[in-house]
């Protein structure tokens, strides 16, 4: 009994969230086509919008590529801050020495 409680709220789920009505349309949009198409996965996925499956395997070879992309560039970033952190280190330590090598006046006794 329970079982069928479960199924009975989750097919309202369904129901009031627009699911049954959207799978309802693409599926009669489906059998509405005179020339079927090769993949009805994809064309289920189109309708809904999806990407296809060459579309995601694009999108997932682009993301790699990007991700490489990105780990090159926080790599550099990190290198530049190391040097620019060396850089105000050695600046610092400069400055500090010529201050200290300049003499002060002396004040008249």
């Amino acid at each position: 009994m329970e079982k069928e409680a479960k199924k009975e709220a989750f097919r309202k789920y369904l129901e009031s969230s627009g699911v049954l009505d959207a799978l309802t349309k693409v599926l009669v949009a489906l059998y509405e086509q005179n020339d079927k198409p090769l993949s009805a996965v994809e064309f289920v996925q189109q309708k809904l919008g999806g990407p296809s499956l060459s579309e995601y395997e694009k999108l997932q070879a682009e993301m790699s590529d990007l991700q490489i992309r990105y780990n090159e560039l926080l790599a550099v970033h990190q290198q530049k801050c190391s040097q620019l952190e060396e850089l105000k280190n050695t600046q610092t330590v400069a400055s500090s020495t010529q201050n200290a090598d300049v003499e002060l006046p002396k004040e008249n006794v």
